[in-house]
């Protein structure tokens, strides 16, 4: 099976063929914003940091942001940078392969009117020689799709991610690669996922993860970690941990575990991958772009309007009370599972194929709401 999309040099392919113009630090975001109001075209891609970490959360920010630029779904990447700031340009351009890439820092441009003037002209041309690249025939096989939910409710454990599910063996029997990650909600499921990891040692590497983020959840929440869901998934219906929990992992089908990769890595195997990381939206949608996901299937119960820049997020209703109450904000409702005849598998069949048609161009609710928040994960203390 096929779908249109872009080649890199690197021999992988891109399902859009975006400009991202990227702040390495706070103090350009300015800048960064005012490229993009001047070519509404550009993927603007801010954030909070960029300074003021240590060691490890620096690791992180790089490996996430270098991630973010070498995704196949981006063509050309611009970033502006302050000049003295912790995670510098030049680690940010580095990193970067296969693709065009330029840099300029407020500090050594003139400040901020002459930076944006300047890298308008820059991002502008980016954009013309992207113009006249087209789509051409990739196996279904090259494609990465990450697996998310939130707002989660009491049928979302149900409806939307089994359905899912369906989808994500489907992907993995193409040959393609998935992504589940939100360790923080496959609390009390570790015996059911290590049974599904390819090799003893990985179902152990599994387990041992599971149980360490929940030893975190426990240190910071005390006797609340029993618990340690949203107030909306409790008005959703959710119970516990545990029962979202159950309901969480559904997404990633029934195929085996393959390969567990660090937050924001890259997979070295192909099928169905574990990443390590949290439960919040956009810092697991960070690491899954990071890690290459092309396309993100999004799955809530309380409805939520967050997309993601450069990576078209899908989002798959639970119930069709949310469908029809957030007109625009959803793609797929499988609230339909309940309420008519449709199947679990007829609906997973459904959002596949839908993948497939976004892969090949059409466009999500988040892309055209131009829903599109970042941020990436940060653990240690700030300076």
């Amino acid at each position: 099976m096929e779908f249109l999309g872009y080649k890199r040099e690197n021999g992988k392919f891109g399902v859009r063929n975006h400009v991202l113009v990227l702040s390495s630090v706070a103090c350009a975001n300015g800048v960064v914003d005012a490229i993009a109001r001047a070519l509404p075209d550009v993927v603007p891609v801010t954030h909070v940091y960029g300074c003021g970490s240590g060691p490890e959360d620096i690791g992180v920010s790089i490996r996430t942001l270098n991630g973010l630029m070498n995704n196949p779904n981006v063509g050309a990447v611009l970033i502006i940078g302050l000049g003295c700031e912790n995670v510098s340009s030049s680690m940010l351009t580095m990193g970067v392969q296969d693709k065009p890439v330029e840099a300029l820092l407020i500090q050594e441009s003139g400040g901020s009117a002459a930076t944006t003037a300047r890298g308008i002209e820059i991002a502008a041309r980016f954009l013309k020689e992207l113009e006249a690249q087209e789509r051409v025939p990739a196996p279904v096989s090259e494609l990465m799709v990450g697996l998310k939910s939130g707002g989660s409710d009491v049928f979302s454990g149900i409806t939307a991610n089994p359905a899912v599910g369906v989808a994500a063996d489907r992907f993995v029997r193409e040959g393609a690669t998935v992504i589940l990650t939100e360790m923080t909600e496959m609390a009390g499921t570790a015996h059911i996922l290590k049974s599904r990891c390819c090799t003893p040692e990985l179902g152990e590497q599994v387990g041992n993860l599971i149980d360490e983020h929940r030893r975190n959840v426990r240190a910071s929440l005390g006797e609340l970690a029993g618990l340690s869901i949203s107030l909306g998934n409790i008005d959703g219906g959710l119970s516990s941990i545990t029962e979202k929990s159950l309901g969480c992992i559904m997404k990633s089908g029934t195929t085996p575990i393959t390969e567990l990769i660090e937050h924001a890595g890259r997979p070295s195997r192909r099928g169905l991958i574990i990443m390590a990381g949290p439960g919040y939206d956009i810092d697991s949608m960070a690491a899954e772009a990071a890690a290459g996901s092309q396309i993100i299937l999004f799955t809530t119960g309380r409805g939520t309007p967050a997309g993601f820049p450069a990576v078209p997020v899908i989002k798959i209703t639970s119930n069709s009370l949310t469908y029809n109450k957030m007109p625009g904000d959803a793609d797929i409702n499988a609230g339909s599972i309940v309420d008519s005849e449709k199947t679990i598998d007829v609906v997973g069949r459904e959002i596949f194929d839908f993948s497939i048609e976004v892969a090949n161009g059409r466009k999500t609710c988040a892309e055209i709401n131009r829903a599109i928040p970042f941020n990436y994960l940060k653990q240690g203390p700030t300076y």
